[in-house]
Formats: structure tokens, C-alpha cells, sequence
């Protein structure tokens, strides 16, 4: 089993992905979809977070060795980026979505310093258009981005088309794609379907599920 196809399976393992084609769940967008991912509930599986925290280490150490520090995603990317931090024994700061009202107004928490080398660590990609903003936040502070490592990305292609137009480079332990394949392996949904769940991501505002 490839390393994706193991992220995978521990994400279904737990319950942290939810495949329920029939009855879509519904994005705060508005949006209908067959899968519903929660990276949270891996927090709560000591042995599978370990798992998990251990892969990410191996995709920051292998794929981005030039980071000096990292910045997780308020709030869902925090726990992650810190752990990967106190493993690799880099500094670590986390961005807010916007600035505190109180206080030092800060938008960014913790210690850096200009040009630093920063790596991003998210828990997912979905549009990528909030984690692309935390990027945009680093670099008018004066950091230079590395790229950016998640848990999971749904593989929307016009979340690909921003990274680029972004030039950022990314990289995700398991993906949408990974996740079917593993379901049909596992009977957890019928092979017949797997073209349809594929093909949500082209107009999921319109999706509303296999009847």
C-alpha cells in the first residue's frame, strides 16, 4: 500500500473522512458533496494522530529540508504544525483569518523574523482561497514561503490553477483521488459510481448527489 493509500485508510479508520454519496453532505458554501472531511477526529486516536504527524514530518524533512520554520493554519492547521515543529525541532508561529480587535492587533503568533523560510501546514485544500490568503499574510511580513503541506486536498483544478498562479508548491499526505480508489477496494462504495464522484469536482455548486 502506497503511503497516500495509508494516509487513507487511518482517515477512514476514524472517521475523520465520511463518503455518503446518497445523501450529500452540505458545505458552509452552499455546496453538496459526497465526502465530508474532518481531520479533527484524528486528534482524539493517539496512535493514528502519531501516524499521521509521523508522515507529515517525513514529507517536510524530505520535500521542503530548506524550511526554517513553520506556520500553521488557525485553527485546524495549529495542532498539526506544532507537533510537526516539536519533531523536527523548528521554531513555529500560527496566522488568524484576520487580525485581533484586542490587544497587539496580531494576525500572526509568535516569533519570526524577516526572511525567514516558512513551510505552511494546513489540515486540507479545498479552493485553496484561505489558505493562499495566510501566504499573501507571511509574505507582506516579509518571509519568504516554501510551500505548503496539508493532510488532505480534494484536487479541485482551480485550486491547482491558484497555487500556481500563486507559486507556491504544495503537497498532501492523501487526496480525493487516493480515497475513492481505497472505498472501492473496500466495498465501501460500488466501482460503477467512481466516474460520478470524480466528476463532482467539476461543478459541485450544482452536485446533488446519486439518487
Amino acid at each position: 500500500m502506497t503511503n497516500e493509500k495509508a494516509v487513507a485508510e487511518k482517515l477512514l479508520q476514524v472517521n475523520a473522512v465520511r463518503l455518503n454519496p446518497q445523501h450529500p453532505f452540505t458545505w458552509a458554501s452552499g455546496w453538496k458533496s459526497p465526502i465530508y472531511c474532518d481531520n479533527r477526529r484524528v486528534l482524539g486516536f493517539p496512535y493514528v494522530r502519531d501516524f499521521i504527524k509521523s508522515e507529515l514530518c517525513n514529507v517536510i524533512f524530505q520535500e521542503f529540508p530548506e524550511a526554517e520554520l513553520l506556520a500553521g493554519v488557525a485553527t485546524a492547521g495549529i495542532a498539526w504544525g506544532a507537533m510537526a515543529a516539536d519533531q523536527l525541532k523548528l521554531p513555529f508561529i500560527y496566522v488568524r483569518p484576520k487580525p485581533k480587535d484586542h490587544g497587539m492587533g496580531n494576525q500572526i503568533e509568535g516569533y519570526f523574523t524577516e526572511k525567514q523560510k516558512v513551510l505552511v501546514v494546513e489540515d486540507l485544500i479545498s479552493t485553496g482561497k484561505s489558505s493562499l490568503q495566510v501566504v499573501d499574510v507571511l509574505r507582506a511580513e516579509g518571509m519568504e514561503v516554501v510551500g505548503m503541506v496539508s493532510i488532505f486536498t480534494y484536487g479541485f483544478s482551480h485550486a491547482d490553477q491558484a497555487f500556481v498562479e500563486k507559486n507556491v508548491r504544495y503537497r498532501s499526505l492523501t487526496s480525493y483521488d487516493n480515497l475513492i480508489d481505497l472505498a472501492i477496494e473496500k466495498g465501501i462504495v460500488d466501482a460503477s459510481i467512481q466516474n460520478t464522484l470524480l466528476n463532482w469536482r467539476q461543478d459541485p455548486a450544482h452536485w446533488n448527489g446519486i439518487g
